[in-house]
């Protein structure tokens, strides 16, 4: 199989080389367009008003193209222009941190795989539960062995599958949970500090409250030690509401 590979954290991250040895050593041939730098939490952002540059990497048995752009930049070049030939899959990842609940919608990882998915091609996201992950090769292998176990041609139009790692070792890892996204979201706050010129500055953190969580979404499934999967599709309509709209503005509603 020929599979596009990026990420947001960047090509020289653990993630993205763990898993392309993984995918390597099971026999597919990868192409790797990622960002240069980290590009964490930049959402679905593409780059119109400044060109984009890629360099070659090549070392420790690795080759890619980084690419100084955002991780749908990465997909929306190599689609169009870098790829020899067309992939039959775009992966994206190993992310370090889960990409569960609103955190898809700020992911530029799981913004990566959508842009595949937005063009036309199987998608997958691929997290672990670890912001500072060491290694990651189980965790790859495990990738390999989901891709080789699906009937990718067969693939819903416009899907992303959105996998999650938790953060213990793949030995210790509970099986696979398929279940939807959490609807919890964070309580942010920013923490105020001064920099040594004495200016404030201010850093965002924030939590989901474990409270909010309902059993049997991806963050508490995460927690709990489960692998978990999620389909993603993009469809931003609210039909409820639009229903609702119609009725009381006697608008026809069309589509």
């Amino acid at each position: 199989m020929r599979i596009l590979l990026t990420n947001d954290d960047g090509i020289q991250a653990v993630g993205i080389r763990d898993l392309y040895k993984g995918l390597t050593a099971a026999g597919h041939d990868v192409l790797v367009a990622a960002p240069i730098s980290e590009q964490s939490a930049v959402g679905h952002a593409i780059t119109i008003a400044m060109p984009l540059r890629v360099k070659e990497f090549k070392e420790n048995g690795f080759r890619g193209l980084g690419v100084s752009g955002t991780p749908a930049d990465c997909v929306k070049l190599a689609l169009t222009t870098l790829c020899d030939t067309p992939p039959d899959l775009v992966v994206s990842g190993i992310n370090a941190g889960a990409n569960v609940g609103v955190d898809i919608l700020y992911s530029g990882t799981v913004s990566a795989a959508t842009e595949g998915a937005l063009m036309g091609y199987p998608a997958v996201a691929v997290s672990a539960d670890d912001y500072a992950p060491k290694d990651l090769t189980e965790q790859g292998r495990y990738v390999a062995e989901f891709i080789a176990s699906r009937p990718w041609e067969a693939a819903p139009p416009r899907c992303v599958l959105n996998l999650n790692f938790p953060a213990v070792p793949m030995a210790q890892a509970k099986e696979l949970r398929l279940c939807p996204p959490t609807s919890a979201v964070y309580n942010d706050w920013y923490v105020t500090r001064q920099d040594p010129r004495g200016r404030d500055y201010y850093w965002l953190t924030g939590a989901i409250p474990p409270e909010a969580l309902s059993p049997e979404t991806d963050r508490a499934m995460l927690t709990q030690g489960h692998v978990t999967l999620t389909p993603l599709r993009f469809d931003f309509t609210d039909r409820e509401t639009m229903a609702s709209l119609s009725a009381r503005l006697g608008a026809p509603v069309t589509g």
